[in-house]
């Protein structure tokens, strides 16, 4: 865990300056007009795993009364609190949240848990902190799209050419480091999503809704090798409830 700290504390900044500021256009057009739809009318939010803030920020321009996030990042928490913008901020990781029970109406997390080792502590401290009746938006990327091995193939080869997405071993688990881009590496855990659904039942969360979007066009803009593939999504987000019994 220590190491993948490390490795999150020294390329905070490929998030800050890849991600933030209206740079990357998943999160301008797709990730965060979702958010501030799922988080309208909550009044208290709390945005897990926040790096910077963006989403903590969106929060409180969306109306929320109070906004924290946290993160186990140094770098990140230090870059949130700089750029202010109404939220407050603690260093935290998701398994072990400095808050009272029933905390917050609602909690939400941005692609950080494919980064979580300890999910099932870190879903029963969502459910936790959320009183009865709470949302939890819970954006991932695309489990069957993010398995290891898997990707856009072009086989020219045959004849006739084919184009398809081939699916890596999806039901194994898998941990590893990769390398998003040249000298950035990053950790990732694979889990299907299974995982993720039955560890939320278990802390006493019903899904609501699942949404699976097309690739924003901004995106496709960026990525022509990916057009073709612009009907599988990247973006699976789960919506749940915490029950009365947690």
């Amino acid at each position: 865990m220590a190491d993948d700290i490390d490795l999150w504390e020294a390329h905070a900044g490929w998030w800050q300056d890849g991600f933030t500021d209206g740079v990357d256009p998943e999160y301008t057009e797709q990730i965060l007009p979702l958010a501030a739809d799922l988080l309208h009318g909550y009044a208290r939010v709390l945005d897990v795993g926040t790096g910077e803030g963006q989403v903590a920020r969106l929060a409180v321009d969306g109306g929320a009364e109070l906004a924290i996030g946290v993160d186990p990042t140094s770098n990140q928490v230090v870059e949130a609190a700089r750029r202010g913008g109404g939220p407050a901020y603690a260093r935290s990781g998701a398994s072990h949240l400095p808050f009272a029970s029933s905390s917050f109406d609602a909690v939400i997390a941005c692609l950080v848990f494919e980064h979580i080792e300890a999910v099932d502590k870190a879903i029963a401290e969502v459910a936790r902190v959320l009183r009865p009746g709470g949302r939890f938006a819970f954006f991932l990327n695309h489990p069957l799209l993010q398995t290891p091995g898997s990707g856009w193939i072009d086989d020219q080869v045959l004849d006739p050419p084919e184009q398809y997405w081939r699916i890596g071993p999806y039901l194994v688990e898998d941990t590893s480091i990769e390398e998003v881009e040249k000298g950035v590496f990053i950790p990732f855990i694979h889990r299907p999503l299974s995982r993720y659904v039955n560890a939320m039942a278990d802390a006493g969360l019903t899904l609501r809704r699942m949404l699976e979007p097309a690739p924003p066009p901004g995106f496709l803009d960026r990525a022509a090798e990916y057009a073709e593939a612009a009907s599988i999504p990247r973006l699976l987000v789960l919506v749940a409830e915490r029950e009365d019994r947690v």
